[in-house]
């Protein structure tokens, strides 16, 4: 009984490995979930390089569009090398940032908690009452009562609207991270900023890659094949084609998050690594007939190569890299810069 029952056993094993296994790519990308909006139209920053140097290390600039360049390929290996190579680069307006103040944070169990900040009165109060910042209503506090316990130094700033093409008044404000780590370094710096702007070319050089976060489109309400590439359904399928086969078993009694569902798509925070900044330079960037939807440059720029999340006109925010590239590039040497009409003029 004992033979019977093995070979009866392995002729159905051997009848299942000889089935084809039904398998595919489940449909859609989970690597974005959850699909939630951003709380706000510019971009936090959670996450920062652990940089041993004393320096800022963040920075800000207002989309305006893309264009192309020819450069001399800077790769080594590569089969271009030291040839004119053209490249699609987006430009950022980066007006000067304001230094508003400066806050330091504790570090807990609980995460960051502010200890302390300086505010400095010198100022434009127009400009910040449109943000909802009164400067007169907070109370400032020695920033070295408490340096033993101090774990970050932050820079609070806003930005220049007015100054670039972007038609609003209202700045945006935020911190930048003073990185180091050396406490009392990281406050003389702060220090010496406090009422002063900070330029990008203060901060950043051509040829560095830096990582960019922002906020993308907006697309509304989406249904499932749009938001998630569902595969259509069969000419004669049930009433609509374009929805999943099915919302998953009987058991368990509900509905997994894994299924494609309709909602909203686009408005999300969304970050880029290691984007190579091709040129920084000022007010000499007049395309024919101006940017699409946004204007003319009318102050710093810089030149990313590749695309950007977002739409023109939007703040995007950039820090150093928190996975760097191990090859470092030499400074692009731009031999063009495409100033023709994106308008078809």
């Amino acid at each position: 009984m004992w033979y019977k029952n093995r070979f009866v056993f392995k002729a159905i094993v051997l009848k299942v490995i000889s089935m084809g296994r039904v398998h595919h790519p489940r449909r859609g990308s989970l690597a974005f979930r959850p699909k939630t909006r951003a709380k706000r139209i510019y971009p936090t920053m959670k996450t920062l390089p652990a940089i041993s140097e004393t320096k800022i290390q963040e920075f800000a600039g207002y989309k305006v569009g893309m264009t192309h360049v020819t450069i001399v390929d800077n790769r080594k290996g590569s089969v271009t090398y030291n040839q004119e190579i053209s490249v699609p680069v987006t430009v950022m307006e980066c007006p000067n940032l304001k230094v508003l103040g400066i806050r330091t944070y504790s570090r807990g169990v609980y995460g960051t908690k502010a200890i302390s900040e300086s505010l400095s009165v010198d100022n434009s109060a127009d400009d910040l009452k449109r943000a909802g910042v009164h400067v007169s209503k907070v109370k400032s506090k020695d920033l070295k009562e408490d340096i033993d316990s101090i774990a970050e130094v932050r820079l609070i700033v806003y930005t220049r609207p007015t100054e670039t093409g972007v038609s609003k008044k209202t700045p945006e404000v935020f911190e930048v991270t003073v990185s180091g780590n050396n406490t009392e370094e990281k406050l003389k710096l702060a220090e010496d900023k406090l009422g002063k702007e900070l330029a990008v070319s203060e901060i950043f050089n051509a040829g560095e890659t830096i990582d960019v976060r922002s906020v993308t489109k907006g697309k509304g309400f989406s249904g499932q094949v749009k938001r998630y590439g569902v595969k259509l359904l069969a000419k004669k399928s049930e009433k609509v084609k374009r929805k999943p086969g099915n919302l998953g078993p009987f058991h368990p009694h509900k509905t997994s998050w894994t299924v494609a569902q309709a909602g909203n798509l686009g408005f999300n925070n969304r970050t880029e690594l290691n984007k190579m900044i091709v040129k920084i330079g000022e007010k000499d960037l007049d395309i024919k007939g101006g940017w699409l939807n946004y204007g003319n440059v009318k102050s710093n720029y810089i030149m990313l190569k590749g695309s950007v999340p977002g739409p023109c006109k939007r703040l995007v925010r950039f820090r150093a890299p928190v996975r760097p590239q191990k090859y470092k590039y030499d400074e692009p040497q731009v031999t063009y810069v495409s100033l023709e009409s994106k308008q078809g003029i």
